[in-house]
């Protein structure tokens, strides 16, 4: 007889629930925003205005990040607060494209970025070589992110650096990206960064058409990272990853090195945040070092926080949330926005240990609860008031010994 261990059979990757929900969402994406934007008029109540379809595509991008944060810090129990780097390189690989498709039509009629010239430089740097290439840049903005962070994880898991120490590295590491980015000589536009966007794929950006169809591919590929991450996490690479959140040593004396699964979950996450951020500039019509702040990389832990962790579906929530509080809350209460924001963190990790689709699951599991108890209930008077039957229980017995009657 076999003594090895038999994994659990995987179940479906949504519920049937689940699956209606996201096609719901699939069709507002891909149908219903359009249709809202473009076709119905700008004095109808129903017409989606293009602020808001540039607000909720950001909100989107960062839905993504939120997504990101969820797979290493939820199910992989590292917490990271220098995910903004990732998110702002991806951002700067798309910028610098961008930047090539503008020509001649900028202010100084050169072949140029305006920046450049400005600032007396006669030929492009070495790192800008293939930034006139569409298909090489969709190459860069994962390879860049995954690259640095293959390299900065490798060293830094292997040297087994967790807890509150791997958190304040990654966030040195993003503050130190920020101050390169800050100078003038690295070639990334310095403190003003890349604007004034013309045209993507010989397109004009600031069309209506070209504005929701990034608006469309933002969210199907939020909607597409969900489901692979679903996917990722039912698999045993997941259940695994769980696992070295709950008991990293026990994973080690159980024959597994955690190394290569936080190694690969790291660099998935961090070209999750890239892709958003090459998302992100092109809607939003600018990148510049303050994408690497520190606050910014904390705020993608708070959307994660809020929402609840090891859901999938609860950062996708708190990234909505927060971003739409902060949308409404900078403009009437402007100078109180950050202490909302500090507040919120605090609340949550006092009071909502389990973020809003933990609260949810609570309410919904105490107002199942009284219900079974009333059908236990019925059920009981029934079986007293000889209606149904009772179950009985057969009294289990030795090996080997056949139950009295067994035998004619």
């Amino acid at each position: 007889m076999s003594n090895s261990a038999v994994l659990p059979s995987k179940g479906p990757l949504l519920s049937g629930k689940g699956w209606t929900v996201f096609f719901v969402a699939l069709i507002a994406v891909c149908a219903l925003a359009p249709v809202l934007n473009i076709l119905v008029p700008t004095g109808s109540a129903l017409h989606m205005s293009d602020y808001a379809v540039a607000l909720v595509g950001k909100i989107m991008c960062y839905a993504i990040c939120a997504l990101a944060m969820d797979l290493i810090w939820g199910y992989t129990g590292i917490l990271s607060l220098g995910h903004g780097m990732f998110f702002a390189l991806g951002g700067y690989m798309m910028g610098m494209y961008l930047m090539r498709q503008i020509g001649r039509d900028g202010n100084y009629k050169s072949d140029l970025p305006d920046f450049m010239v400005f600032l007396d430089w006669k030929t492009l740097p070495w790192h800008w070589t293939f930034s006139d290439s569409f298909i090489a840049t969709l190459v860069l903005i994962v390879a860049v992110p995954g690259l640095i962070a293959f390299v900065f994880g490798f060293f830094a898991f292997r040297s087994r650096i967790k807890g509150v120490y791997f958190s304040i590295i990654t966030q040195a590491m993003t503050f130190a990206a920020m101050l390169l980015f800050f100078r003038n000589e690295t070639g990334f536009g310095g403190n003003n960064g890349f604007t004034d966007f013309k045209r993507i794929l010989g397109i004009p950006i600031q069309t209506q058409e070209m504005r929701m169809t990034l608006f469309a591919l933002t969210g199907l590929t939020l909607l597409g990272f969900f489901l692979f991450s679903k996917w990722l996490i039912g698999s045993k690479f997941g259940r695994v990853l769980q696992a070295i959140r709950d008991a990293e040593t026990r994973v080690m004396f159980s024959g597994y090195n955690p190394l290569g699964y936080k190694l690969t979950i790291w660099v998935i996450s961090a070209i999750m945040c890239g892709v958003a951020g090459a998302l992100y500039v092109p809607q939003v019509g600018i990148i510049n070092p303050g994408e690497m702040s520190a606050a910014n990389s904390i705020e993608i832990a708070i959307w994660a926080a809020v929402g609840g962790r090891a859901t999938l579906i609860g950062p996708i929530i708190g990234a909505f949330i927060v971003n739409g509080a902060k949308s409404w809350l900078t403009v009437a209460y402007p100078e109180y926005w950050l202490y909302f924001l500090g507040a919120l963190f605090i609340a949550v990790t006092l009071f909502l240990p389990d973020g809003i689709v933990g609260l949810v699951r609570k309410w919904m599991a105490r107002a199942k609860a009284p219900s079974e108890g009333r059908r236990e209930a019925r059920r009981s008077m029934a079986v007293e008031q000889g209606v149904e039957p009772a179950a009985v229980t057969p009294t289990p017995q030795p090996l080997g010994v056949e139950p009295k009657g067994a035998r004619a």
